[in-house]
């Protein structure tokens, strides 16, 4: 699976800390807009500066809401390490209140609109296997991006697989330093278009490129 893709940036970690908080409310507004949150970008920032906004469906309220502790504990957590336990805290952060369970793995089937694809049932056991094996690809902006893609196709969690993906791949990227990965709205279409063709056919070559080449991002020195 490995492509020997070059990492975009070499920040140190605490450059990469600074980007995210920097950048941490467009982050939450476009991963809302992935989930198809209607709701504007000075919207989400007057919800996350803690003031209500009237108009606004509650749900989408908590989305964003959810989000922002999920980023907050990514953030507070970052010495620890990523693997299975980390991937479900962030899920038990974004998916709170919205289904089933949340930060569990799912014990039942699902469908993803749009496509015929249908994911299994996952399985403890070869979840965590089939991870270790993306969490030892050398390169981390490969890593972080195969991992997000992986897990955004076996829809690991009853509901906020996208959003947990997005945000696990930036705790990967953050903690050593290579940018942040974020989806912005122009490129949404685009990304949608290539996630369904990805879903269906599994062939990363498709999208991991695109989503380096467009959604990677860093501090770019003069």
């Amino acid at each position: 699976m490995s492509m020997q893709m070059k990492d975009k940036y070499n920040l140190s970690k605490r450059e990469n800390i600074f980007l995210a908080k920097k950048t941490l409310i467009a982050n939450i507004y476009y991963t809302a807009k992935i989930e198809g949150v209607n709701i504007t970008f000075s919207q989400t920032k007057t919800i996350l500066e803690g003031v209500s906004v009237s108009d606004l469906d509650m749900d989408d309220v908590q989305k964003v809401l959810n989000l922002r502790n999920a980023w907050k504990y990514t953030m507070d957590k970052m010495e620890k390490p990523f693997n299975l336990h980390f991937a479900k805290r962030i899920n038990e952060f974004v998916a709170y209140n919205e289904s089933i369970e949340w930060g569990v793995l799912r014990n039942g089937n699902v469908g993803i609109s749009g496509v015929d694809y249908q994911p299994k049932i996952p399985v403890e056991s070869e979840v965590i296997s089939e991870m270790n094996e993306i969490l030892s690809i050398p390169r981390v902006t490969e890593r972080a991006l195969t991992y997000m893609l992986w897990a955004m196709r076996n829809q690991l969690f009853w509901d906020g697989n996208k959003r947990t993906s997005i945000i696990s791949a930036n705790k990967i990227l953050i903690e050593n330093g290579r940018g942040i990965v974020s989806v912005e709205e122009k490129n949404l279409a685009e990304f949608n278009e290539r996630l369904s063709k990805f879903y269906e056919t599994n062939d990363y070559n498709h999208i991991i490129h695109f989503l380096y080449d467009k959604c990677i991002f860093g501090i770019d020195y003069a």
